[in-house]
């Protein structure tokens, strides 16, 4: 226990020397090679004075992530990515990296051995199309009047997610006006196709439908054939709508969405009607892109790369849920510094999107950026609220955090599904008939419920006092129980995969009370002990999201990971457990004497088998919080876990 106190101690001042001086903290996030690239392809679009320099360290690190068999991976580790490898290479010759280079050579062949550019998704067939690259026949046709469309109709704006309506709306205009790249240098990459035809569309969606499918491939047929006889008033009318819709949306320099994909359109849908450099909102627009590099990575490298969108709510919050967990006076401190810094950040007084589904729920959410207030989360609401009250009355005054909390549970309570779960942004974001939309074919046009965050508002309503046998309860643990998977794990969307949605549900059973002899929790504790790694620690690889759905996916362990684990199987009485121990002893043998542990590996879920993330502080506050809860238990007189994760 002494070398625990230890590691907890090292790993606590650790995070403390990272916390900013306004009391928040953020950390890098990381996705794969397809945003650097993506930046480096906007800034010529448009024609931007040359940095030599910046496009220098951008290379160098699209270089280094570069897989040895000349392609792009989606994660660390993973393999080749037809559509990431296009647009690294594209991006790179642009940059002026030539082609006959080895490493350019092994990235073409690559592509070609793929199925050429043609055989890419969506997105990449736009970005190829505004270049002139490749043929705008080979994109599915979303005609800009969709904005117009009235609430009821099948294909709505409404009826997609939060992410997907702030990327759509600014690319319909794109779409529907075709501009060409200014692409000064003259860049092409005909040497990645193979053939002039399109490529089928390969969709990553699960659930689709033939029927579903074959009628949404007649409709885009139809929707091409009638292009050109679209009326002239209607289409300006609807692109007049997309920019209003864009402009209350704008964000600041926080961005449209505060996501890249979104920010990037944004700016060059200003671009293609014409906005001046200097315009208000184009240039807010532009700004906000700016704001997602990382110009001095923490690894020391000399490199540059553009994330894809920022995390300071989410990392403070979980950072001091951390803090709180390992105790002591200067670490509660610094807790209730960064609960202060996330106080003022709720959102109370914007009616987001949310309420198209939800009208009559006031606002009181939490963004997971600094700003983003039309799209606040369940998610991150839940972990604020339950950190704010674990504070309350012990490291800040009870009535500074009463409101806020009273008004995070309002909003989440309101915004619970039909079917008893949480979604991440929205309620009852569940036409699945969409994924069937050729455009769809990433699979993510949806926010329907999921485990993981609606295990995070069963934890908060539980910890905040919610009965078990409230109707909203009853409801949203029936939902776990249906979904939990025959081998006894939890499928997790937004962290990887079955460790992060098993760990989730397991808080959240034993928040709401549910015995840890009942079989639901058993079978899960079952299954975490089968999948630990022979060094005692925890991995899955992003594989696991395979339509397949066969499971766990074997991998190295990680970190973050094994602090999941462990705290899942804490939370389920496993605290004397054989696995817990092994667990905690490969933490302490992993953790630097800086008091860090390494993870290069991909844990976080953006999109399911098309975008991972890699949260350079889940190896900083998961293990922390791992290893102090064992502590805790251990010298307590309790064995059970009193707070909600």
């Amino acid at each position: 226990m002494a070398a625990v106190e230890a590691g907890v101690d090292r790993a606590a001042a650790a995070l403390i020397a990272a916390q900013r001086d306004d009391g928040h903290w953020v950390f890098e996030l990381e996705a794969d090679a397809t945003i650097p690239a993506e930046y480096l392809l906007l800034r010529h679009y448009l024609g931007e004075p040359e940095d030599l320099a910046l496009e220098a360290k951008v290379g160098r690190y699209l270089r280094r992530i570069q897989n040895g068999d000349g392609g792009w991976p989606l994660f660390h580790g993973g393999a080749m990515d037809l559509s990431a490898t296009v647009k690294a290479y594209f991006a790179l010759k642009l940059i002026g990296d030539d082609g006959d280079a080895p490493h350019m050579a092994r990235a073409r062949a690559a592509v070609l051995a793929a199925g050429g550019a043609e055989a890419a998704n969506v997105f990449t067939r736009i970005q190829l199309a505004l270049y002139g690259a490749g043929p705008w026949a080979a994109v599915p046709e979303m005609p800009v009047e969709m904005i117009l469309l009235p609430r009821w109709f099948p294909i709505h704006l409404s009826k997609m997610s939060y992410w997907a309506r702030t990327v759509i709306v600014p690319l319909l205009v794109l779409m529907a006006l075709r501009p060409r790249a200014r692409n000064p240098r003259g860049t092409h990459v005909d040497e990645l196709y193979r053939s002039k035809e399109p490529a089928p569309i390969a969709s990553r969606a699960a659930g689709t439908g033939r029927l579903w499918t074959e009628g949404f491939l007649v409709l885009d047929k139809l929707l091409k054939g009638v292009r050109p006889f679209w009326p002239a008033g209607l289409r300006r009318r609807a692109i007049d709508r997309c920019v209003a819709w864009t402009r209350e949306r704008l964000n600041g320099e926080d961005g449209l969405g505060a996501i890249y994909p979104a920010m990037a359109n944004a700016v060059m849908m200003y671009d293609a009607l014409g906005y001046p450099p200097d315009h208000p909102d184009r240039a807010i627009a532009r700004a906000s892109v700016e704001k997602l590099l990382v110009l001095d990575p923490e690894d020391g490298t000399d490199e540059i790369y553009c994330q894809p969108c920022v995390s300071p709510v989410w990392d403070t919050a979980l950072a001091a849920h951390a803090l709180m967990e390992a105790g002591g006076d200067a670490a509660e401190a610094r807790a209730a510094k960064g609960l202060a810094w996330l106080k003022p950040l709720q959102v109370l007084d914007v009616k987001g999107d949310w309420a198209e589904q939800r009208p009559d729920v006031r606002p009181g959410g939490w963004a997971f950026q600094y700003r983003n207030d039309h799209y606040p989360d369940l998610d991150d609401t839940a972990v604020v609220a339950m950190a704010m009250d674990r504070a309350r009355g012990r490291i800040v005054p009870g009535d500074g955090q009463d409101q806020a909390i009273a008004r995070g549970r309002e909003w989440v309570e309101g915004m619970q599904s039909r079917n008893g779960g949480w979604g991440a942004f929205d309620a009852d974001n569940m036409a699945e008939y969409l994924n069937n939309i050729p455009f769809a074919d990433h699979g993510a046009l949806l926010d329907p419920p999921t485990v993981d965050v609606t295990a995070r508002c069963i934890s908060m309503l539980a910890q905040l006092g919610e009965p078990a046998e409230s109707p909203r309860m009853r409801a949203a643990l029936a939902y776990l129980a249906r979904e939990q998977e025959a081998d006894g794990s939890w499928f997790g969307r937004w962290g990887v995969n079955y460790v992060y949605g098993t760990w989730s549900a397991l808080c959240a059973l034993n928040a709401a009370g549910v015995d840890p002899r009942e079989p639901i929790v058993r079978r899960a504790v079952a299954w975490l002990e089968a999948i630990q790694n022979p060094d005692g620690g925890w991995g899955e690889d992003c594989d696991s999201y395979a339509l397949d759905r066969t499971g766990h996916r074997p991998a190295p362990s990680t970190a973050s990971q094994t602090a999941w684990a462990l705290i899942g199987l804490m939370a389920a009485g496993e605290v004397d457990g054989a696995a817990v121990q092994r667990g905690i002893g490969w933490l302490m043998r992993h953790q630097g004497t800086d008091g860090l542990w390494p993870q290069e590996h991909f844990t976080g879920g953006g999109f399911p088998r098309v975008f991972y993330l890699r949260y350079h502080g889940y190896p900083r506050y998961f293990p922390l919080w791992a290893m102090a809860r064992y502590r805790n238990l251990k010298r307590g007189n309790a064995r059970r876990v009193m707070v909600g994760m």
